[in-house]
């Protein structure tokens, strides 16, 4: 068991509250904060339905925007906190940001590319390995997700 810090749990608290506000908005809830240190560089959460950008997921959003902070594409030393477990596009985009570190809550059985479909975080052919660990918030994140589906199935199946 990974022994998690209080810097990690503010972390991924604040990674939370975004998801709650892509969730707000009609967007599937995951949120994601990037952090050199102990300071914020980065945050997002979904957005591709709102900016009709299918890249807007939260790790992108918040990529972005630190890249603007640092004004560097590269971003070395940081940490991502994120509610999902990273998609091949997100994963793929963080190698190429060198982040250090990435944090997520709960797997995505689906797409999850940061260990349980693919792992593109670890692979041995790049020169980038992100270190990645998981289960931060897991059943509260996890939570989220499973009741916004459940209400988008429940709604279509009202109609």
């Amino acid at each position: 068991m990974i022994d998690f810090t209080d810097k990690d749990h503010q972390f991924m608290q604040r990674a939370f509250e975004l998801a709650e506000m892509a969730k707000e908005k009609g967007e599937v809830p995951v949120g994601a904060v990037l952090v050199k240190g102990d300071t914020v560089i980065g945050e997002g959460f979904n957005q591709p339905i709102l900016s009709n950008d299918p890249t807007a997921h939260a790790e992108v959003v918040a990529l972005r925007e630190a890249g603007k902070v640092l004004e560097n594409y590269r971003l070395v030393d940081t940490t991502l906190y994120v509610t999902l477990e990273p998609c091949a596009m997100c994963a793929m985009a963080l190698v190429h940001a060198r982040v250090a570190r990435i944090v997520y809550a709960t797997d995505d059985p689906r797409t999850g590319a940061g260990g349980s479909v693919l792992n593109i975080l670890e692979h041995e052919s790049f020169n980038h390995h992100c270190e990645v660990e998981t289960g931060l918030l897991k059943e509260q994140c996890s939570e989220q997700l499973k009741a916004f589906f459940k209400a988008k199935r429940d709604k279509k199946r009202s109609k």
